[in-house]
């Protein structure tokens, strides 16, 4: 760790500390939102919803990708720092090398599987919609093929890689890294899509190819800091010694990722029954409420080295004065989403697919959806700080009812008796019932703190 880095976890000024971790973190948030919309949008202008179906099917395939990286990614993050602010840089080495390589080793079992599975998962889509495919199962295989098996391995890479360098104070080239790969999505797209006349499978290729290159320039950076970095990717230094503990901590991050993907499923499957419309209106809702999770998520894991090193050193006053001005934050950036959201819905949902039956739907939805902003945006702030202090046993705990007791017997629940619309409500229900459990553990845990430091001195 560079004394720039050192002197930024102990000395600088909260407000300036967190703005320069969270700020890159959340471009790169949005960016990877943006790109994620973009492939949305450009099939879109294929002017085809069976096309948008195809890809909306696969979305939450495709973000278990994201929960995977967070189980070593944000697991490894949070032990490196701890370990660092204790002054065990030896042990870091080992911590980064364990970490990337079981990466590597969950990345390909992933995207192995998948292929093998592929028509299974397909098939269980189609027998969800009743057997009656229209094409949307044909596009969802094609999206499958490029952005998960092939392009599987890179993508959870990448996103690994930009965990680490945050973990050292570094969070504007790893949000290079990731923008990188946004960027050159959002330009892939129309270029293979309609100049190379590839269509619909022009952007499951843009989207891999963009995550390959990311890839490839992050693990490039790293390795041109090796020299001044305490982390390290090489071999040598793999080892089982903090397997248990990345793992634990990362479990509650993947956790969390898992099973809000596999509501969505659950959603694609139920709204299926409603028709192509249903399903491509509520995927560009999902795509569309990335945006202000995208800058939740960019908060929180922007703060979480400082927590975490915070935690480690024992400078606990400084870690409440992060976690009251996140919260701060936090809720100044939803208010401004939600009044967008509501204002503009209309207009995006033209925007993004501009079908007369589907245009209505994605309004609703939308204006629906974003109602739980603030609510998701405190419980991921609580989330992540557990998570930081690795505490892995409460954050996942947390994750499971959240995402999982909860959200998922709900969705069945509220699609028996309200039908479609009821299910969009679904996520603004469960933050609610979260919230005083949250809070409750979140201001417990800080008691307990006080009382530690009190006892210390």
């Amino acid at each position: 760790m560079e004394l720039y880095e050192k002197e930024l976890f102990e000395k600088v000024p909260v407000p300036r500390a967190v703005a320069r971790l969270i700020v890159p973190t959340i471009i790169s948030q949005i960016v990877t939102v943006i790109y994620n919309l973009a492939d949305t949008f450009f099939i879109g202008r294929i002017g085809d919803p069976a096309m948008v179906a195809g890809a909306t099917l696969v979305s939450p395939w495709f973000n278990l990708l994201t929960a995977l990286s967070n189980l070593v990614g944000i697991g490894g993050l949070s032990v490196m720092d701890k370990l660092l602010g204790q002054k065990k840089l030896d042990e870091v080495k080992k911590v980064s090398s364990f970490s990337f390589w079981a990466g590597v080793i969950i990345a390909a079992l992933f995207a192995g599987l998948t292929f093998v599975f592929s028509d299974g998962l397909l098939s269980l889509l189609s027998i969800a919609g009743g057997g009656n495919d229209d094409g949307s199962l044909g596009y969802a295989y094609t999206y499958l093929l490029w952005t998960v098996i092939i392009g599987g391995v890179p993508t959870m890479l990448a996103m690994t890689l930009a965990h680490f360098l945050r973990g050292e104070g570094q969070a504007k080239k790893a949000s290079a890294g990731m923008m990188l790969g946004g960027i050159l999505n959002i330009g892939l797209d129309p270029l293979l899509m309609f100049a190379f006349r590839m269509g619909f499978v022009g952007a499951g290729i843009a989207t891999a190819l963009s995550n390959f290159i990311s890839f490839i320039f992050l693990l490039a950076v790293f390795l041109a800091g090796r020299k001044k970095s305490t982390m390290s990717l090489l071999p040598k230094y793999f080892s089982f010694r903090y397997a248990l503990k990345v793992l634990s901590v990362g479990l509650s991050a993947a956790l969390t990722t898992f099973l809000a993907n596999v509501s969505f499923m659950v959603i694609n499957i139920l709204s299926y029954g409603y028709g192509t419309q249903a399903v491509s209106a509520y995927g560009i809702v999902k795509r569309l409420d990335q945006i202000p999770l995208g800058i939740s998520l960019g908060l929180s894991q922007g703060v979480m080295p400082l927590i975490a090193y915070n935690y480690g050193s024992g400078d606990y006053k400084r870690l409440k004065k992060v976690s009251v001005f996140s919260w701060i934050l936090a809720a100044c950036m939803a208010a401004v989403c939600v009044i967008l959201f509501e204002a503009l819905a209309p207009y995006i949902a033209r925007l993004m697919l501009d079908d007369e039956a589907t245009v209505p739907l994605t309004t609703n939805f939308l204006r629906i959806a974003c109602t739980a902003v603030p609510f998701t945006s405190i419980n991921a702030l609580v989330m992540y700080f557990f998570q930081a202090m690795g505490k892995g046993t409460q954050a996942t705990i947390l994750s499971i009812c959240r995402q999982g007791a909860l959200n998922i017997p709900i969705l069945f629940l509220m699609n028996a008796l309200v039908g479609l619309y009821g299910m969009i409500w679904v996520q603004l229900i469960i933050e609610l019932i979260m919230l005083p459990f949250m809070l409750g553990m979140y201001l417990t845990t800080m008691k307990k703190l006080g009382k530690h430091k009190e006892n210390m001195q």
